[in-house]
C-alpha cells in the first residue's frame, strides 16, 4: 500500500497538469506513472526528478542504449528497487533477453559491477571497479555515469520510502519470485 497516493489526474493543478503534458510530449513512449503522479504533488519535486531523462540520454550516448539500460537495472536491483527493477527488466525482456540469463562482455561486465555497486555501497567504489571505467572513459563521461546512477538512487529511494504501487503495465515483467504489487 503506497504511503502517499498518485494524484489523481482530475486533481492536477494546471501547472502539474502542463508539466505532465510536456513531460509525455518530449518523452514518446513516456506515460504519468504512479511514481509520477504520486511526484506531481510537488510541482518542483517532479521537475527535479525528471531530469533523469536527459541524463539517461546522456548515458546512452556513452555507452550506447543497451549498456546504459542494463546499468539502470543494476543499479535498481542493487538498490533493491522492485518498481525500478521491474520497470527495467521490461526494457530487457522488451528487447528479446532475459535479466536472470544475460551474455555480458568483460566491459558491459565492468560498467553493470560499477553501478551496483555504488548503490551497493552508498558510492563507496573500490579501485579495481573504479579504475576499468577509468581507463575506459574520458572524466566527463564519468561524471555524468556517476551523476545518473546518483539520480537513479535518488529514484528508487522515492519509490522504495513512499511504497510506490508498481503499475499494472509492469506485472508481466515481475519476477515469478515476485509476491506482491507493491514497491
Amino acid at each position: 500500500m503506497p504511503r502517499i497516493t498518485p494524484l489523481p489526474s482530475h486533481k492536477a493543478t494546471a501547472d502539474i497538469q502542463a508539466a505532465f503534458d510536456a513531460h509525455v510530449a518530449d518523452y514518446p513512449g513516456s506515460r504519468i506513472t504512479n511514481m509520477k503522479a504520486t511526484l506531481g504533488r510537488s510541482l518542483l519535486s517532479f521537475q527535479v526528478y525528471m531530469q533523469w531523462y536527459p541524463l539517461y540520454e546522456e548515458v546512452k550516448k556513452i555507452v550506447g542504449n543497451r549498456l546504459a539500460y542494463l546499468y539502470a537495472h543494476a543499479i535498481s536491483e542493487s538498490a533493491n528497487c522492485p518498481l525500478c527493477t521491474t520497470f527495467f527488466r521490461r526494457i530487457i525482456i522488451d528487447n528479446g533477453e532475459r535479466p536472470e540469463d544475460l551474455v555480458l562482455t568483460s566491459h558491459e561486465q565492468a560498467v553493470i559491477d560499477f553501478g551496483s555497486a555504488i548503490a551497493q555501497n552508498k558510492g563507496e567504489i573500490p579501485d579495481e571497479l573504479y579504475l576499468p571505467i577509468s581507463e575506459r572513459y574520458a572524466d566527463e563521461q564519468i561524471v555524468v555515469l556517476v551523476a545518473f546512477a546518483g539520480q537513479m538512487i535518488a529514484t528508487n529511494v522515492f519509490n522504495n520510502v513512499l511504497n510506490v504501487t508498481i503499475d499494472e503495465y509492469l506485472f508481466p515483467y515481475l519476477p515469478l519470485t515476485q509476491e506482491n504489487h507493491n514497491g
